[in-house]
Formats: C-alpha cells, sequence, structure tokens
C-alpha cells in the first residue's frame, strides 16, 4: 500500500489553520497518487486540549472539522485523530478515535483502548476506554489500526480491558498502524523504538507509527515517526522536531532497513527547548523576549537559546550589577551579549538595594544579615525585569535550572520569577554539556561563563558549593529521586552516603511551595517538575 505519512505541528484550538494544513497535506498526497494518508493522534483539536474537551461548542467545532476533512478524501482514505462523542449513556462522554475516511465520509472508527493517566497525562479524565476488538479494512487489506499507547500496554494480566494486541494479532493484519502523540524526553526514543519493533515482529507485519511534533507550553513532541517492516528493521524514518511529510511503501518486497537517525541525548534537549521556545512564542503570539544576564551559566544558556529560536533581534538581556558583582562576570556577560548580538541595558541595583536595606533597618534592629538581604537584590531584580516585560511588552524567561529547582535554591518573586522556564527541566551537570553543544562550531557562551565555579554572587566571595552539594553527587541522587522514583534506602544502596541522602532528599520535599508557584518549564526528561509530577505542598514525609 502506498501510504503518505503527514508529521505536523498543531495548534490547540485553531481549526482554521489546522484544517488548512490537514487539507493541503491530503491533496499533495492525492497528487502522489497515494492509496492512505495518515495524521496523528487527536490531530483534530490538538493535543493536549484538557478541558476544552468539555466544552461544547470545541466538540462541535472538531466535529465540524472532520465532515469539512472528509470532504476531501474521495479518491483518497485517511486516517485522523479527534475527539468524538460516547452515544451510549454510560461511561465518559468522549473516545479518543482514530477515524477512517473514504468517499467523503467516515467509514469506521476505532477507538483507544488504554488511556494513561500517569506523569502528564490525564486522558481518563474525559475519554471512555474501547472494549471492542477488530482490525479495520483499507484498500482491501485487514490493518490493525491502534492509537499511541495501544500499543504500550500489551500484557493482558496487567489490564482493565484485556489484550487487544493480541485479539488483533488473532485476524492476521497485513499492517499495523499506529498514530500518537508521545511527549519527547531524552530517553523515550529508543523505548519507543523496541515496543514498536516487538510489534511488527510479534505480528510478522509492517508497522507505522505517525507521531505528532510541535510543543504546546510545557509538553513537547518530537515527531520522529517511523515505517518498520516486518522484522522490526526501520524502512523510513521522518524528521525530529519539525514537520515531515513523505511516502512509504509496505509493500514487503520494497521495505529496505535503514540505519537509525543519531539521537544523542544532549543535541536532542537542545533541538526539544528550541522548538518549545519557538513555539511557545508564536502560538502565544508573542514575539519578544526579556531575561537577566547575570555572567553565569544559567542566564548565559538562556539568552543563548533564546537568540537561536526567536532571533537575537528579538531578544533583550538586562544585566543588574551589584556591590558583589565581579568584574569578570559583567565582562562575561558583555562577551555572551557581543558573541549572540542581542540587545542589552545595564541597570545597576546598588541603590535600590540599599534604599530597601535603609528603610528595614527599623524593622531589623537587632537582626544579623543572612539570605534575608540575599533576597532582596533578588526581588529587586525580578521587579526590574517584570517592568520592563510591562513596559515593552516582552515576555519575561525564567533561567533556573533543574538542581535549583530541586532544593529550593531559588527566590521567589526574585529569579524564579517569569512566564517560562527554558532550562527548568535541565540539571547543572547537563546544562555545562549543553553549553559546551552550542559552542561545536564557534564560541556562543564565554569559556570562562563554563569554567569557572558556580556563584549566585549575592554576598563576597559566594559559591554554590557553599550552600550545595557538589553537582555531579546531587544531580546524581536527584536522578534516583525524581527520574527514577527510587527511594532513599534504595538509593543508599547504590552506595551513597546517608547523610547526603537524607540532606538532598529533605531539600527536595520542603521547596514543594517553591516550584507550585514557578512557571511552566519546557519538560525534557521522564520527569519534570509540574503536571508530571504533584505531590502534597505541605507532607510530612521523606522519600
Amino acid at each position: 500500500m502506498k501510504i503518505a505519512l503527514a508529521q505536523l505541528n498543531y495548534h490547540i484550538g485553531n481549526f482554521q489553520d489546522n484544517n488548512q494544513k490537514i487539507v493541503d497535506a491530503i491533496q499533495k498526497a492525492r497528487h502522489e497518487k497515494v492509496d492512505l494518508i495518515v495524521f496523528a493522534e487527536l490531530a483534530i483539536g490538538g493535543y493536549p486540549a484538557k478541558d476544552l474537551l468539555r466544552n461544547q461548542r470545541f466538540i462541535e467545532e472538531c466535529e465540524a472539522s472532520i465532515e469539512h476533512i472528509a470532504a476531501h478524501c474521495t479518491d483518497i482514505s485517511c486516517i485522523i485523530g479527534a475527539p468524538v462523542r460516547n452515544e451510549d449513556l454510560e461511561g465518559k462522554p468522549l473516545y479518543n478515535a482514530a477515524i477512517l475516511l473514504e468517499n467523503g465520509q467516515v467509514k469506521q472508527l476505532v477507538h483507544k483502548t488504554f488511556l494513561p493517566d500517569y506523569d502528564v497525562f490525564d486522558e481518563y479524565r474525559y475519554f471512555e476506554p474501547n472494549r471492542n476488538f477488530n482490525c479495520v479494512e483499507i484498500k482491501g487489506q485487514k490493518v490493525a489500526l491502534t492509537i499511541c499507547e495501544d500499543l504500550w500496554d500489551d500484557d493482558s494480566k496487567n489490564s482493565y480491558v484485556g489484550d487487544l494486541m493480541g485479539e488483533l494479532r488473532k485476524e492476521n493484519p497485513s499492517l499495523i498502524i499506529n498514530i500518537a502523540a508521545s511527549p519527547f524526553s531524552y530517553t523515550q526514543y529508543e523505548s519507543r523504538l523496541q515496543v514498536l519493533q516487538g510489534h511488527a515482529i510479534k505480528a510478522a507485519s509492517p508497522l507505522v507509527y505517525l507521531n505528532q511534533v510541535g510543543a504546546h507550553t510545557d509538553i513537547i513532541f518530537d515527531g520522529r515517526s517511523l515505517l518498520l517492516n516486518a522484522n522490526g528493521e526501520i524502512v523510513q524514518e521522518l524528521k525530529g522536531f519539525e514537520e515531515d511529510f513523505t511516502i512509504v511503501d509496505t509493500s514487503i518486497s520494497t521495505v529496505t532497513k535503514k540505519e537509525k537517525q543519531g539521537h544523542h541525548e544532549i543535541a536532542l534537549i537542545h533541538q526539544a527547548l528550541i522548538l518549545g521556545l519557538k513555539d511557545y512564542f508564536r502560538k502565544s503570539r508573542f514575539k519578544t523576549a526579556v531575561l537577566g544576564l547575570s555572567g553565569g551559566l544559567d542566564s548565559a544558556l538562556v539568552a543563548a537559546l533564546a537568540c537561536e529560536a526567536l532571533g537575537p533581534e528579538n531578544v533583550t538581556a538586562i544585566l543588574m550589577p551589584s556591590k558583589f558583582s565581579s568584574d569578570h562576570s559583567i565582562k562575561d556577560a558583555l562577551d555572551l551579549v557581543k558573541n549572540t548580538e542581542c540587545a542589552h541595558q545595564i541597570i545597576s541595583i546598588e541603590a535600590m538595594v540599599n534604599a530597601f536595606e535603609e528603610n528595614l533597618a527599623p524593622a531589623f534592629a537587632g537582626k544579623k544579615a543572612d539570605t534575608t538581604e540575599e533576597n532582596i537584590q533578588a526581588r529587586v531584580r525580578g521587579t526590574l525585569l517584570m517592568a520592563i516585560s510591562n513596559k515593552f511588552g516582552h515576555i519575561l524567561l525564567n533561567t533556573s535550572n533543574k538542581s535549583e529547582a530541586a532544593v529550593g535554591y531559588g527566590t521567589l518573586y526574585g529569579d524564579m520569577a517569569g512566564s517560562l522556564s527554558v532550562i527548568g527541566d535541565v540539571y547543572k551537570t547537563q546544562a555545562f554539556k549543553l553549553a559546551e553543544y552550542m559552542n561545536r562550531e564557534r564560541e556562543i557562551i564565554p569559556i570562562n561563563t563554563i569554567v569557572k565555579p558556580p556563584s549566585a554572587e549575592l554576598r563576597p566571595d559566594q559559591k554554590d558549593q557553599d550552600s550545595l552539594p557538589p553537582y555531579d553527587l546531587l544531580d546524581s541522587v536527584l536522578y534516583q529521586l525524581i527520574e527514577l522514583e527510587k527511594s532513599g534506602s534504595e538509593i543508599l544502596h547504590l552506595g551513597f552516603e546517608q547523610e547526603l541522602v537524607q540532606r538532598i532528599a529533605r531539600l527536595l520535599s520542603q521547596a514543594e511551595f517553591k516550584r507550585f508557584q514557578a512557571p511552566p518549564i519546557l519538560r525534557v526528561s521522564p520527569k519534570a517538575f509540574g503536571a508530571g509530577r504533584q505531590f502534597p505542598l505541605v507532607a510530612n514525609f521523606l522519600f
């Protein structure tokens, strides 16, 4: 069968643009005399639409879109994902459906069976699961049509609805098609490929996997759609992190093995962050960004990423030195500005901080200086950045990393301010590697910024490791606690010192209230702070 794979970047709720994009792809496929064109899971309406799925007009718009797109499928078959109503009186009001369009109308619906409710997913809040397991017929071929996680839960003992793929394989399908909206993480590709290959081999059938691409605030879809042959070998792989369109032939005699694309962790993180930034601004109809530039690694990274994603002409860096700012930090910040060619301003905060301290002196009488005075500096900077954001319509980008967010090493309403956290899912140790990667062709981030000891520069000779364990140890323990969700006792068996693990676990738990008030984070790891990791703010429990 000659199949067009349309890997597109959708905009949630933007029915006019999405429909036009879909119809254009159908017309392109028709011109190439394609038998079938395949689009992603919930392409109509966009994913994740969240509580828009509870909005009656949103569902009506989805239904109108299905009718409009079907009218263009008179001499070509089409598979596309959409929410559809559950006409039964029982269960959830909607199904997550794969729709087969032929001869200008809906020929068949296949409902999603396994509805994820873990990490960033909450599909069981909206959708009723499928319980009818049948292949569909397309151009005379029997096709096992599935939706995303329908291929991931292949163990009937762990399933609440049974062994979907086991039942479909009994019909000896000649092709498996899986439409998906599978979010990116830097560990996802290999596990995803392994699952897909397993099903192709079990069914002795070619497999088409069509994934979404694009970012919706925190969630990023990487695309990288696939055609596998019956041996589970890659025949075709679409681009990562961008739209793509290709035509494949599933005839076994024509398929040949291709090597998979390179999937280096840091390179993937870089691509994901760039896409996340681009789509956040484009889909929110924002254009310009502002950020505080300290001369440190994190703000330099965010500035460089923003310049690459948005163009340096749309990025303004604000340098806000205090009496504790070193000359080399100011120079490093200015070198970054020179390397990226973004706009910048220098606003000294010394007089403003002095005014705060003088006015607070009566209230603080008899109290020694402590982190309170350090936080005043951070909050003065946050206030200045928000003022510039308001005055010029810039979006403030937050520059905190995941290590800091995990242990609460940040100031609420100060350096935690912002509309989007760009590297909030990037550990400090990864940030160093990412900076080196961004310098792979030329120096963008000054070398001194990368090699000097990290410091908040809020007191004389301050270093991050005055307050925190070394980042290699900190990040190793945090990864076990957060991504791998291990308990403290399990981590101790790996050889870490008990005092270190308990300290980090305590900091992680105590900082939950701060993270609750932080901006949305671009998700690049298997477990990011935000929707995918929800803990009580005031629980008395250590991991």
